[in-house]
């Protein structure tokens, strides 16, 4: 992809300096004894009890190195692009404002409006705060543990994360998590199957106008993207760590899926052709 040297979004919140992890912790069995005592006296023993847990907080500093600066300017790119892209296309096709969402790095843990987020899980959207959160060490957790290489294969991912913010504008998100509340766990599985695949659709159309408006792909890219929906697909998933497959219980779709939705994208560029909910043949 096409990145160097070009313009980066002001909207990435870099959270990765620092982080406050609670250590040790605990009020101890002194502690226990002398809030029954001021108990017994009369006092509060809440206000003892904190003052034995204290803050027991310890800072704890994030190194960067050049390999992870130089990745943190390429997801402002793509950011960026992504901003440029669904600004333009809300405005023509949609006749909307469409607010861009803030992209929030951070190392190991952290915490975001949907609860912790934690590197474990993968880069994910936040619909209740509208911030798409992201641990660097992901890229090369997508090249060695899900063999998918290459820099568009992490512009995928966050063209997906962006998808969904999208969704989360459009109402389409609320719309899905209602449904969900009223049916059991296999429906609203498929529910979830078919908002994932639209957000990869929607990854697809802004690869397709990006290209249009930036000229950024180079060749292997489109094949990296595909890779990397592949790899992410819940039967590759599902057959790696377990040996088999249980496809009541997919969340985010097939490797075929995800691949044929991110392509239908970027090939039509067209939001009306993803209407992954009305479609019968996924």
């Amino acid at each position: 992809m096409k990145w160097q040297n070009r313009e980066r979004s002001k909207n990435v919140e870099d959270r990765r300096g620092s982080t406050v992890r609670r250590v040790g912790g605990g009020i101890g069995i002194l502690g226990i004894v002398f809030a029954i005592i001021a108990f017994l006296l009369g006092e509060n023993p809440l206000a003892v009890l904190q003052q034995f847990q204290g803050d027991n907080t310890a800072q704890v500093q994030h190194k960067t190195n050049k390999n992870e600066e130089a990745l943190k300017n390429f997801v402002a790119v793509v950011l960026k692009d992504t901003e440029d892209v669904w600004t333009k296309l809300f405005k023509e096709q949609l006749g909307k404002r469409y607010i861009k969402p803030k992209l929030v790095l951070y190392s190991g843990t952290g915490q975001s409006g949907c609860g912790i987020a934690q590197s474990a899980t993968g880069p994910f959207y936040c619909p209740a705060d509208q911030k798409v959160y992201i641990d660097l060490s992901f890229y090369d957790e997508l090249q060695t543990k899900f063999k998918a290489p290459g820099d568009f294969a992490m512009a995928y991912i966050i063209a997906h994360e962006v998808g969904h913010h999208v969704q989360n504008l459009l109402g389409i998100t609320q719309q899905v998590e209602q449904r969900r509340r009223k049916v059991g766990a296999k429906e609203g599985n498929r529910l979830s199957v078919r908002l994932e695949l639209q957000a990869d659709f929607l990854a697809g159309v802004w690869a397709h106008h990006d290209q249009k408006m930036n000229n950024i792909l180079e060749r292997g890219d489109i094949e990296e993207a595909l890779n990397a929906a592949s790899s992410v697909g819940d039967d590759r998933i599902q057959m790696e760590a377990r040996g088999y497959v249980v496809p009541d219980a997919f969340t985010h779709g097939t490797s075929a899926q995800r691949m044929k939705w991110f392509k239908k994208g970027l090939e039509t560029g067209d939001l009306n052709a993803g209407d992954t909910f009305g479609a019968r043949d996924l």
